[in-house]
């Protein structure tokens, strides 16, 4: 998807917001007495916009008020989701709560520690700031509780990373700017950070990195490591290594099928079809390095497929696959900056079966 492409899609709003905004019309109405049709905040960049309420009550010492999250043109799991306030009276400040369909942290190394609702540092940061605004307009104190929920949450959670990430019982209302991109993955590259800081909290000694559940089952085959020592890292290899060069593991095994792996060879740091592809004459000058005849070199230039490319090499004995391995295990390394992972690459066809393999003298 070209940039053009992406300005002209639609931009929506994150958890975050959702929650900030149902926040901001529950307290309102706690103070008042009654509530509006709808709410506008103020987003960590400046943006105002307005949410309508779809649901609202209203009790002597507590309001309720539920927003639909429209996620604009970005395909989020939670695009549609119900995401409710309850603020009630009580307690010293303000504090929060899971309200059904919502998380509760039980692993450390997440930016909340264990036995906390999931709800990021920066949308508490919205909210409190709403409650404290409208209690100084209103000269009332700022003593409350936050009951976040969301109603099919633990359903939509079962989309996300939660479980391998130890949060449990629904989603996390996540967003650092309010805004969701569409298609920036933003979602998608966070939970990538996060599965890194729980395992590097659990001084795990070792994390796989998979593009999808063939290479997730790969790596599981040959090492012994359970689903949460297992990073989902999809197109973005680029994202993971950014973060692991100033976060480190001990030993990391990244896997993915051959067509994904060789654009790693090539440098490529996305492995989306869209963003990058497969250069077919560089598997050609791979196999020419290996002693392929003309005839081989030439159909591998003008293959419809990677996998193609693979079949070819085979069927001439010629093994490919560690080839590109080596090539991707040089990148890989390039793009850490550092010697402190030890490093292993694993490459497998559609069915499962390595076909490629290269790591570390030290690993």
């Amino acid at each position: 998807m070209s940039t053009e492409e992406r300005k002209q899609l639609k931009t929506g709003w994150t958890t975050g917001a959702c929650a900030t905004a149902a926040t901001k019309a529950a307290f309102q109405a706690l103070i008042t007495g009654s509530f509006e049709s709808s709410v506008t905040i103020t987003l960590p960049k400046g943006q105002t916009p307005t949410f309508d309420l779809v649901e609202t009550n209203l009790t002597a010492d507590s309001a309720s008020a539920g927003i639909v999250k429209d996620a604009g043109d970005d395909p989020d799991v939670t695009h549609g989701a119900t995401i409710i306030a309850t603020v009630s009276k009580g307690g010293q400040g303000i504090s929060f709560k899971a309200g059904k369909g919502v998380g509760t942290v039980t692993k450390a190394g997440l930016p909340i520690p264990p036995g906390e609702p999931a709800i990021n540092p920066m949308p508490r940061s919205m909210m409190e700031a709403v409650i404290n605004e409208l209690a100084d307009q209103h000269n009332v104190p700022a003593n409350v509780i936050i009951e976040i929920s969301v109603p099919k949450g633990e359903q939509i959670a079962k989309q996300t990373w939660n479980g391998r990430l130890g949060i449990v019982g629904g989603i996390s209302i996540l967003g650092t700017t309010g805004i969701v991109v569409p298609y920036s993955c933003s979602a998608w590259i966070h939970s990538i950070h996060r599965g890194i800081d729980v395992a590097r909290a659990a001084n795990t000694p070792h994390i796989g990195a998979a593009v999808g559940n063939t290479s997730e089952k790969l790596i599981l085959k040959r090492h012994r490591l359970s689903e949460t020592d297992i990073i989902d890292m999809g197109d973005f290899v680029g994202g993971m290594l950014k973060y692991l060069r100033k976060n480190p593991v001990p030993k990391l095994t990244i896997a993915g099928g051959f067509a994904k792996m060789s654009k790693l060879a090539s440098g490529a740091m996305d492995l989306h079809s869209k963003r990058s592809k497969v250069d077919k004459t560089a598997l050609a000058q791979l196999l020419e390095q290996q002693g392929a005849g003309k005839d081989l070199i030439e159909q591998a230039k003008t293959a419809n497929t990677a996998l193609e490319i693979l079949q070819l090499a085979q069927k001439a004995k010629l093994n490919i696959g560690d080839q590109v391995a080596k090539c991707c295990l040089a990148h890989v390394q390039d793009h850490l900056q550092t010697n402190e992972i030890k490093l292993e690459i694993l490459i497998c066809d559609r069915s499962g079966n390595l076909v490629g393999r290269a790591q570390d003298p030290q690993f």
